[in-house]
């Protein structure tokens, strides 16, 4: 328990914490946003972001151009949680709704040419144990809704999809947040599906085309066994199985799923990155290839993945480039779905991994990779293995574009896909290739 515990917390500390309560008011009735619909495009992209806390909804107006710019270049996912996260209590009071926070942010995802995707997490206090128009945040991330209250989350989960018809793919909750039961020391995966179907029968009831998923747990490892032996294991840690048995137990007693997602780190939650920063990203593949061995191949998503370690001090150069090794073996795993959690954070300074500079503009080298990933790796590209004659540039490609990495803090100089290439310490390079 003590090992997922860790990883919980620093997963919250990398969200931000919200504390206090709040009063509901009474917010005015005002019709849904007209929103465009998503661009037509001829891959799924594959790749995306999720908005959090502070998102470009809170920069400046020039900044916001930028960040639409940034997200909008090549169509990518952009994904919003119904509750916190940027956003405020969706339902403070049975039957009132406050959209307004959302309606921003899907106003603004349409704006930048977004493929739209929502997290239905979290619920409402009403629906939690707390007081009907009271919102208390400090409990928004530990508590899932009571037994008796699963049909009223369904309910609002239909209530958004009428006010948002653009938007046909949901994930169900969020980390299984609230359903670690501690009398048995594992996730209570039977509540978690049943509130599940729930949901999946009220979406689709909705809109027969909107795409359901589930069940969004966390998938962590350790270098020591932690909890009951494991069926997953590498040099990057073991799995801890209480969440193998979690996807599992969805797997088998879902009512219906249109894809499968996780999130993880690639850290173990006892020595950081094994055996190296670079090496243990491999871990992404060994659980893609394990959930579509045991959903009977359900398309792949991450909702949320991590490579840095708690005070790593690392560079932003090392930081992408550890980045575009995860991104791929998403893509050599053959993830359908996955997607960035934006770092944003609400003032100007220092913002690791960040898209772009909060407050004052300019781009991240995140922005870059993502955009570049979504370019060139869409969903229905075939991923081609491509040589590097020094295993320290690790390296991709498709027809018509390859994808280089220097993993040493050194300039190496290697043969890449038959040409002579240099790179700078952590360096990521783009190369055309057959003609193009």
């Amino acid at each position: 328990m003590a090992g997922i515990m860790v990883y919980a917390s620093m997963r919250t500390k990398e969200r931000g914490v919200f504390k206090g309560s709040e009063v509901a008011t009474k917010a005015p009735t005002q019709p849904a946003p007209q929103l465009s619909e998503p661009p037509a495009l001829d891959n799924w992209p594959r790749w995306g972001v999720t908005h959090t806390q502070y998102s470009a909804d809170n920069e400046p107006q020039d900044v916001a151009e930028q960040a639409r710019g940034v997200l909008g270049r090549v169509p990518m996912l952009q994904n919003q949680h119904i509750m916190g996260w940027g956003v405020g209590n969706p339902e403070p009071s049975p039957g009132q709704y406050n959209f307004v926070d959302l309606d921003r942010r899907l106003t603004f995802m349409a704006s930048s040419r977004a493929v739209p995707v929502i997290t239905l997490c979290c619920a409402p206090d009403w629906m939690k144990g707390g007081q009907a128009g009271r919102t208390d945040w400090s409990k928004n991330h530990t508590v899932a809704p009571e037994r008796e209250h699963f049909d009223d989350f369904a309910a609002l989960a239909a209530r958004v999809a009428k006010q948002y018809p653009t938007v046909k793919h949901y994930m169900v909750w969020n980390e299984f947040k609230g359903f670690w039961d501690p009398a048995t020391n594992r996730w209570d995966a039977e509540a978690y599906t049943e509130m599940y179907n729930k949901v999946y029968t009220a979406l689709k009831k909705v809109n027969k085309d909107i795409q359901v998923g589930g069940p969004y747990v966390s998938i962590g490892s350790s270098v020591r066994t932690q909890g009951p032996p494991s069926e997953l294991s590498g040099p990057w840690g073991t799995v801890d199985q209480r969440a193998l048995d979690a996807v599992k137990y969805w797997i088998q007693h879902k009512k219906g799923a249109d894809f499968i997602v996780v999130d993880g780190a690639s850290m173990t939650n006892d020595r950081g990155n094994v055996p190296d920063d670079f090496a243990a990203q491999g871990k992404f593949s060994a659980i893609t290839t394990w959930l579509r061995q045991e959903s009977d191949d359900l398309p792949v998503w991450w909702a949320e993945w991590y490579v840095e370690p708690e005070n790593s001090q690392w560079s932003e150069d090392k930081r992408t480039a550890v980045q575009a090794t995860a991104l791929m073996e998403f893509a050599k795993s053959g993830v359908t779905t996955a997607l960035y959690w934006n770092p944003q954070m609400k003032g100007e300074g220092e913002c690791a991994g960040c898209l772009w500079a909060p407050k004052v503009g300019g781009e991240m080298p995140m922005a870059g990779l993502l955009s570049g990933f979504t370019k060139w790796f869409p969903a229905g590209v075939e991923v081609q293995d491509v040589r590097s004659s020094d295993p320290k540039v690790k390296a991709m490609g498709q027809a018509s574009q390859v994808v280089m990495v220097n993993t040493s803090d050194q300039d190496v100089t290697a043969t890449v896909d038959g040409r002579q290439v240099t790179l700078k310490p952590y360096e990521i390079k783009w190369s055309g290739r057959g003609g193009a």
